[in-house]
Order: C-alpha cells, then structure tokens, then sequence
C-alpha cells in the first residue's frame, strides 16, 4: 500500500493567546513543520472572544498581520471540516479578552507508519490524547517517588 493511500491521525488544537505577545515565532514553528512534512494543515482559524463574550472568526489578512504575525503564509488553509458550530465551540472554551487560533492537522510522519499496520492487517481500535501536562505531572511525581 501506497503512503499516498493513507492518512495520517487527525488532530485539532485550540491555542489561547491574552497579553499581546507577538505570535511570529509560533507562525514560525507550525510553517517549519508543514515545510518538514511532519503536519499537513487542514484548517487554521483565528478567533477573537471579546470583553462582552461575542466572538468572531478572523481572516489572515495584511490587515490581520499586525495581530497575527507571519500567518499570513495559512491564507486560504480553509478545508471546510470546520464550520461556524466549531468556532462557536472555541469561543465557548475561551476566556473573554483573548484570541486563539484553532488548527486541524494531520500527522503526516505516521503515514508510513499507517500504512505498514494496514499491510499487516492492523487496525486502529482505538485512539486518545494525553496533555501532556498530565505527563509530565506523572513523570515528575514518579520521580519523586523513586
């Protein structure tokens, strides 16, 4: 089986930014991993939840670009997966006064992988995401247990 026939798991992230700190450097990293092929961006939606609790999807825009630093290269990263009941759904989870970005992406480097489980007869049964601050709070116990 070809990598081409398979995908990759499909994840999104909701991303909370308050303080005005400059987001380039997070522009920065999600384009180094496209450009590696480690991601494949199906949506990228920013979203503004303001004061009053009314929200607004945002447009990667030269207009944007002061806001949302070097996004502009996502432009268009528009699927259709994602609809206005999604962003409805990130703003409920977002705090008032603050903006975020909301990702759909899939994990491209598990394509191979994906793809020699399908040779094998494999199937995924099942599938979770641990935050991984919950991780490390283990690890970091378990350490101090030891």
């Amino acid at each position: 089986m070809s990598d081409n026939n398979v995908s990759g798991p499909i994840d999104f992230v909701l991303i909370e930014f308050s303080g005005g700190k400059p987001l380039d450097g997070v522009a920065a990293a999600l384009v180094d991993l496209v450009e590696r092929g480690l991601v494949c961006v199906y949506d990228l939606v920013a979203v503004r939840k303001e004061d009053d609790g009314t929200f607004s999807g945002i447009a990667f825009d030269a207009a944007e670009a002061a806001e949302f630093g070097d996004f502009l290269a996502f432009t268009g990263a528009r699927s259709g997966l994602l609809g206005d009941d999604d962003l409805a759904s990130a703003a409920d989870a977002m705090e008032p006064g603050t903006k975020a970005l909301l990702v759909m992406f899939e994990n491209a480097w598990a394509r191979p992988f994906v793809a020699a489980a399908r040779d094998a007869g494999g199937e995924m049964i099942a599938s979770s995401r641990i935050p991984a601050g919950d991780v490390i709070e283990l690890l970091d116990a378990l350490e101090t247990a030891n």
